[in-house]
């Protein structure tokens, strides 16, 4: 069986696995799923690091951007607040549709 790639994973509604990517220093980071967003034509998704990674709080997810380089769908890291805080405004709009409470 052919292994899936991380995008791949993510989008597979079945799977709720975590994701292990590779950092530019070809370190593994593995990472739990917390969300897909889509948006704006656009798919987001939103990462909580499985281990303590450097300039993350404990607390805090990374907003993932799926796009193709090289016609080949790639996971990269949104950097833009404003896309961010739209792409966690949708998360929390989901969570409440689901009826749970979010602050």
């Amino acid at each position: 069986m052919e292994e899936k790639s991380p995008v791949e994973l993510l989008l597979d509604e079945n799977n709720n696995e975590n994701i292990k990517l590779y950092d530019e220093k070809n370190n593994c980071v593995e990472f739990e799923q917390i969300a897909t967003i889509p948006m704006d034509e656009r798919i987001f998704v939103i990462l909580k690091p499985v281990t303590q990674m450097e300039n993350v709080a404990e607390d805090e997810a990374i907003v993932f951007e799926i796009q193709e380089i090289d016609d080949e769908d790639c996971l990269v890291v949104v950097t833009e607040d404003k896309i961010i805080d739209n792409v966690f405004d949708q998360y929390y709009e989901m969570l409440k549709a689901e009826g749970i409470d979010v602050e």
